[in-house]
């Protein structure tokens, strides 16, 4: 609800200050006095477009404020998506500087146009042209269906079923794109296992055959140095053991005579034996190496196929053909189950979309049990709308599930007797799209919180009863929502519970557009304005005082 509304240099005002009732606030005037310069003001507020020729005075920029009561709104979600803080008053601000920059503010933080724009939407509701071509939207059409029937748990209900239908069904195509592709590298993968799982690499393996490649390549160079070193220990004769034998019973016999020749001696029979293992250790190695071409060819072979495989799969070292085997493995072993896990994820898709459209069907229900009601009510307020031969007939269709449901909505209409109805979109006119959607907004006043409704010069074309019928309505929609009427007619004037004159001041050198609140004197002589001009009769007046007072 809007407590107070703010206006300061914009078009001919100059300031304008008005705190709106809770109920059905009437505002009057002459034509051009700043009617339709307050709703522009609005427009901005709500995150309309800004223009600096709209400036009173282009040396000052331009600020609007509105302050609403939003507790009955169900805004915490949105103020913690903004990361706004919360509170029951707030306050919206737009500033436009004579430099052309438009700033937005809630509750005094900097916000983006759009943020402005959600909230606006929730706060105030102007009943314009624009409004009454989104009555030929589907989805407009389909928010009103559920309005109707207070479908919310049951959207809710819906919604979390279809976001677990949508993950599923994304979860199993990214599944079956997975598989075509590795289905494609199937054949190629197993190839590549089998040429690495052909080699047994294990860790260390490549070292160990480097080893063996170069023993094995000098053999007989190896062999022939062995021989060598053994004969010059071992020779029967002239080997150097045979002398260290001797160096060895001498140093024995030395030992006995003191203790300086005691440690030379254990530290020769030390060495001795060293050298003797030395040499046994010689002539074993000379035995056991063979001049071995063929395991030399083996090895070869062996290691040429490991380089070979590192150069293809750009890889430098044993680890990491062992862990691009692990890889191969792993997707060899998802192609040979791909089936199982495809057909286990088609199960949990197809037991989604089984609860989606369990769902779905419980929401369509209660859409479809309200429609012909619906439509009856707003044939009835048409009526009493004059138009005595209207008619609403709200069609649904079945459609593939998405985020809404699986209805599409579509409201037919026709004004005149005889005309079968067609799509709302192509046949109403502005003036019955105008008396068609103050309907529904009657209707809806007792089933959402409505935001602040401002209605402009609605009554244009009627008079009346017609005129007194509307009005009446309005006046029950106040009783829950906050209602501006921008008026023309004097018996709608009559019926609000505030009354707003604008006008115009020519006082100064500039005109200046001026709102104020009038008295109960000055509303009288207002409305009786209204019915006789000018220079009101005082059958004028009289007939004032039976509009207000009844």
């Amino acid at each position: 609800m809007l407590t107070h509304l703010s206006i300061t240099n914009y078009a001919l005002i100059q300031q304008l200050e008005m705190d709106p009732s809770k109920g059905l606030n009437m505002i009057t005037g002459e034509t051009g006095a700043g009617k339709s310069i307050m709703l522009g003001a609005i427009g901005l507020l709500l995150g309309n477009r800004a223009d600096t020729k709209s400036l009173y005075d282009d040396e000052t920029k331009c600020v609007i404020e509105g302050v609403f009561q939003i507790r009955s709104y169900g805004l915490h979600g949105f103020f913690e998506s903004e990361d706004l803080d919360y509170e029951d008053t707030c306050i919206i601000r737009r500033e436009i500087a004579p430099s052309g920059k438009s700033r937005a503010f809630i509750n005094d933080t900097p916000v983006r146009l759009e943020s402005l724009k959600t909230l606006g939407k929730t706060l105030m509701d102007i009943h314009s042209q624009h409004e009454n071509l989104l009555l030929g939207a589907s989805s407009y059409q389909l928010a009103l269906v559920d309005n109707y029937a207070q479908t919310a748990d049951e959207q809710s209900s819906y919604r979390i079923a279809y976001k677990a239908y949508t993950q599923a069904k994304r979860a199993f195509e990214k599944l079956t794109l997975e598989a075509q592709a590795l289905q494609k590298e199937a054949d190629y993968n197993k190839f590549q296992l089998d040429e690495l799982a052909a080699l047994n690499l294990v860790a260390g393996d490549q070292e160990e055959l480097e080893e063996q490649q170069s023993l094995l390549e000098h053999a007989e160079e190896i062999k022939a140095k062995l021989n060598e070193a053994n004969t010059y220990l071992d020779h029967e004769e002239l080997g150097a053991l045979k002398a260290l034998g001797a160096v060895a019973h001498q140093l024995q016999d030395l030992g006995n005579f003191g203790k300086q020749f005691a440690e030379l001696r254990d530290r020769f029979q030390s060495a001795w034996i060293e050298i003797q293992d030395i040499q046994y250790t010689l002539a074993k190695e000379d035995d056991g190496l063979e001049v071995d071409f063929e395991k030399l060819e083996n090895v070869r072979e062996r290691l040429s196929k490991i380089y070979q495989l590192q150069k293809k799969h750009g890889i430098d070292s044993e680890e990491g053909l062992i862990a691009l085997a692990e890889e191969l493995t792993d997707k060899v072993f998802q192609v040979d189950h791909l089936e199982e896990k495809l057909q286990e994820m088609q199960d949990q898709l197809a037991a989604a979309k089984k609860h989606l459209m369990e769902q779905a069907k419980i929401l369509s229900g209660k859409r479809v049990a309200c429609m012909d009601t619906f439509s009856e009510d707003l044939r009835v307020l048409l009526q009493q709308l004059g138009m005595e031969n209207a008619r609403v007939n709200i069609q649904r269709k079945e459609m593939l599930p998405d985020a809404t449901g699986t209805d599409a909505i579509e409201v037919y209409f026709s004004a005149n007797k005889g005309v079968p109805p067609q799509p709302i979109g192509q046949v109403a006119s502005g003036g019955e799209f105008a008396r068609l959607m103050f309907a529904i907004k009657y209707i809806m006043a007792d089933k959402v919180a409505l935001p602040t409704l401002i209605f402009d010069e609605i009554d244009t074309g009627i008079s009346g009863e017609i005129a007194l019928q509307l009005v009446k309505m309005m006046q029950e929609i106040s009783k829950k929502h906050q209602v501006i009427c921008i008026s023309h007619l004097p018996q709608v004037a009559a019926k609000g519970d505030q009354h707003y004159f604008v006008y115009k001041d020519n006082s100064q050198e500039k005109t200046i557009s001026k709102i104020r609140l009038l008295s109960p004197e000055d509303r009288l002589t207002e409305i009786a304005k209204m019915i006789a001009g000018a220079n009101p009769s005082a059958s004028a007046f009289q007939s004032a005082k039976e509009l207000l007072a009844g």
